[in-house]
């Protein structure tokens, strides 16, 4: 199988994403408490910590949907730049807008699957690689030639990333119709079709069975080394993370508390007391973040 074209990275291991003294507050809580984290191209990181931790709320600075009050976030773009994800003095900080993120070269999955339930398989991917396109309105109306080339090229993108992800069997399917272990792995397709040079995962394994949890972690593998893109992970089952990741960050109470290669951290006794042994963890309940 020939794998889909993404935006391989040509210096791997060079730094792509920095984030530095990231510090997010609502009100008088504390969600991230001066976050530092270093992302290389081409490698898998792994984001674990107990409910409430901070992980999604550090994939929500980072896509945008958040605006830290303190701290900054580094991005390279494929074209070698560097986007500053937060910039700005402390009360007037900005934070580039989602869709702008993601054509920097960032995308993501959710907690809570977001399709379009009344869309196909086949739809749902296209509206992504559409992106890609830059067809005007007066040309798609009239479809000019321009145009019908576009149209066959997103066609084509969708259908080797649904082949990609093992959906080509069920793209005219609806997305509501699909179970869930399914409809994981459409919501990937949808985020690798924008192109990106990261791809941020948040809790790809919740709500899924034995044998779908071990053909996302084929997955996983195959994104990160068939089509180079870097993958910044947040997971609760430890097998998962344990297997695919090169390096694990763990998040408490908002801080950092322990970092280095899966051996490393899954001794580190501050680990194991926070999160490795806490039986409320292996139940895999949902992150959750306080709302702003």
């Amino acid at each position: 199988m020939t794998a889909p074209t993404v935006n391989r990275p040509a210096d791997a291991g060079e730094t792509l994403l920095t984030v530095e003294k990231l510090t997010l507050r609502f009100g008088g809580l504390t969600s991230l408490n001066e976050v530092d984290l270093t992302l290389r191209q081409g490698e898998i990181l792994a984001v674990i910590g107990p409910n409430g931790a901070g992980k999604t709320s550090l994939f929500n600075c980072l896509t945008g949907v958040y605006v830290p009050q303190e701290g900054a976030i580094g991005f390279v773009k494929a074209d070698g730049s560097t986007v500053q994800l937060v910039s700005g003095p402390a009360r007037r900080r900005r934070s580039p807008k989602p869709h702008a993120v993601n054509k920097a070269g960032i995308a993501r999955t959710f907690q809570n699957i977001r399709l379009f339930p009344a869309l196909s398989a086949f739809e749902n991917v296209k509206i992504a690689a559409e992106t890609r396109q830059h067809t005007g309105p007066v040309g798609a109306m009239l479809g000019l030639p321009n145009a019908r080339r576009n149209e066959k090229t997103s066609d084509a993108h969708t259908e080797e990333l649904l082949r990609f992800v093992g959906l080509e069997a069920v793209e005219n399917e609806l997305a509501s119709s699909l179970s869930y272990g399914v409809q994981r792995r459409l919501e990937i397709a949808r985020a690798l079709a924008t192109g990106p040079r990261l791809l941020l995962l948040d809790e790809p394994a919740a709500g899924t069975n034995p044998t779908e949890k071990h053909e996302l972690e084929q997955l996983i593998r195959r994104i990160n080394a068939e089509l180079g893109v870097t993958v910044l992970l947040i997971e609760h089952d430890m097998k998962l993370v344990m297997s695919v990741a090169d390096r694990v960050t763990v998040l408490n109470f908002g801080k950092v508390i322990a970092e280095g290669s899966p051996e490393v951290v899954q001794r580190d006794p501050a680990v194991i007391e926070a999160y490795l042994g806490s039986a409320e963890e292996d139940t895999g309940g949902a992150d959750e973040e306080p709302q702003p």
